[in-house]
């Protein structure tokens, strides 16, 4: 046994050499010196160290409640100059004084004390989040930041349980069977174009929308070979394999004709890409606040506040006055019976920054042949704004025209911080009227959460002829890891003077629709009950996190 030993030439060593000498000299000449001199390392490490304690400092301030503000709140609508700007600011002050400025820019009356564009976005995040939840919050999915961006379609075309469906003739007709999804169109988008038209489907069947560029994606027999054929793969005159060659980024059939421009590659590109983009800022000018301090005693009324989370840094706060006709001085003209009160409002932190300003005229007018009947009723107004978790002043003022008579309260306010692992609630509002709203009017006007209309009685009294009328919402239910459901048991008491007079549970139909967030809506006769003072109490079960709640409130029959 022996190996055999291969030599190397004396010409292979000398290319060898000339190649490591080459290395050697190259190196030298390319590659930096391994080791700073150490009065560079001292001046490189002092800049260092005193640039991350900086950035470790703006980081620190910008964690609460700024950096939700910017991530949660507002991210779909400030500009990449804003965030930019909003990143550089180095105290608190400026920070407020940076938000006060974002939302002025956005007013669409900067003579008006009132910002509509503000409480319309809040209430559009309330809406999102109440009704496209899917594992994740609502604002966070497509159709909930399409809704917050630009608010509801004009139309829906609903296929939320997917099924049959026959195909337009541009995505090349014929019968298939769709998952569920939904198409939006907006008659108009400022910046974008008319007639858009938005397709979000749920492939997964687990209630997660997306929106899609594809109209071909809902089919759910896309990947069947012979099934859900188009009418030119029905005749013999086109294969189903076609789908899957096209170069447009679509799995649709051949059409009969030519497609429509909006279903052309750089048409709906260039949509995907607008409709995503912050809105184009047009508001810029900035309005004074106007701050001062009136007081008097002469004219009565009531007030009450309530709370509703938007995110966890942001809670909409709709506050309710209610006044007397009997308490106002009205003026016949021409048959009608015609009072005007004056409503100013204030909002301060504790530290006296003006947080808020509202001032409004209510009309109240009625056919002189029903004034008597109307000195019995109660003229109720609301408006709401959307306020961090903490300490406020609210300061009131009521005046009525005719009389010159005013009216002033001043109040505190501790508006909740709702905390994310925690089961929590929003206000018990207790009303005199719970109704569904239709789509045109949902997340608009007062006296709306969402798509129900929902006025608070401001003294919680009723009559027997009325129906108590419960609202709440519940946040922050545990969901199940296999059918990321939540299971949860409602229960509604009706005591009086401690002891049960009615006790029912929810619908079970009704909480089978329940997700992260759950709303309860409920109204009850009162026409068993007798004059007297009730207390009402809801208790909320989350069997998954083993937590409960038990809010109550009283109310009087009279």
């Amino acid at each position: 046994m022996y190996k055999r030993v291969n030599f190397v030439s004396h010409r292979e060593w000398q290319v060898c050499l000339w190649v490591l000498l080459a290395a050697w000299v190259l190196g030298g000449l390319i590659t930096p010196p391994l080791k700073a001199t150490p009065q560079d390392q001292s001046s490189d490490s002092k800049m260092s160290k005193a640039e991350k304690k900086r950035q470790k400092a703006i980081q620190k301030e910008m964690e609460t409640p700024y950096k939700k503000w910017i991530e949660e709140e507002v991210p779909y609508i400030i500009t990449n100059e804003e965030k930019a700007a909003f990143k550089k600011l180095t105290t608190d002050d400026e920070r407020e004084t940076f938000i006060e400025n974002f939302w002025e820019r956005r007013n669409p009356n900067p003579s008006s004390p009132e910002n509509e564009f503000k409480e319309e976005y809040y209430r559009r995040i309330a809406y999102a989040n109440e009704h496209y939840a899917s594992g994740i919050p609502g604002w966070k999915t497509d159709r909930g930041r399409i809704y917050i961006m630009y608010g509801p379609a004009d139309e829906i075309d609903d296929h939320d349980s997917g099924g049959t469906y026959i195909r337009p003739p541009e995505e090349g007709g014929g019968e298939t069977s769709t998952y569920p999804f939904e198409q939006w169109r907006y008659r108009y988008i400022d910046g974008i174009g008319t007639n858009i038209i938005l397709e979000f489907v749920d492939p997964t069947m687990t209630g997660e929308f997306h929106l899609t560029m594809d109209p071909g994606e809902k089919d759910a027999l896309l990947h069947v070979p012979n099934a859900g054929l188009t009418d030119m793969e029905a005749m013999g005159m086109a294969s189903k394999a076609d789908r899957f060659t096209r170069t447009d980024g679509m799995t649709i059939g051949t059409p009969m004709g030519a497609l429509p421009e909006s279903m052309e590659e750089f048409t709906r590109l260039d949509l995907y890409a607008k409709i995503f983009q912050p809105p184009e800022v047009k508001f810029k000018d900035m309005k004074a606040v106007v701050t001062s301090k009136i007081s008097g005693t002469l004219l009565p009324f009531d007030v009450r506040t309530d709370f509703l989370r938007v995110t966890d840094e942001s809670v909409l706060t709709p506050i309710t006055i209610q006044i007397a006709y009997r308490d106002l001085q009205f003026q016949n003209k021409d048959g009608v019976m015609h009072s005007v009160l004056d409503i100013y409002s204030q909002l301060t932190s504790l530290g006296g920054r003006n947080v808020d300003t509202h001032e409004k005229s209510m009309v109240l007018d009625v056919p002189e042949h029903e004034f008597q009947q109307s000195l019995s009723r109660k003229a109720v107004y609301q408006y709401a704004v959307a306020l961090h978790p903490g300490r406020y002043k609210l300061s009131l003022v009521m005046k009525d025209d005719q009389s010159g008579h005013m009216g002033s309260e001043e109040l505190g306010l501790v508006v909740p911080h709702f905390d994310e692992d925690k089961l929590s609630n929003s206000t018990l509002i207790l009303a005199d009227l719970l109704q569904p709203l239709p789509t045109s009017q949902v997340g608009t006007g007062p006296f709306v959460i969402g798509g129900t209309k929902v006025r608070p009685s401001v003294t919680r009294t009723f009559s027997r002829d009325q129906n108590l009328c419960i609202y709440m919402q519940v946040y922050n239910l545990g969901q199940d890891p296999k059918t990321h459901k939540p299971s949860l048991d409602i229960q509604y008491e009706l005591l009086k003077d401690g002891k049960p007079l009615l006790d029912q549970a929810e619908d079970p139909a009704r909480l089978k629709e329940a997700s992260q967030q759950f709303t309860l809506e409920k109204q009850m006769p009162l026409r068993v009950l007798q004059p007297g003072k009730y207390t009402v109490q809801i208790k909320v079960k989350d069997n998954i996190k083993n937590q409960t709640i038990s809010p109550s409130d009283t109310f009087e029959v009279q």
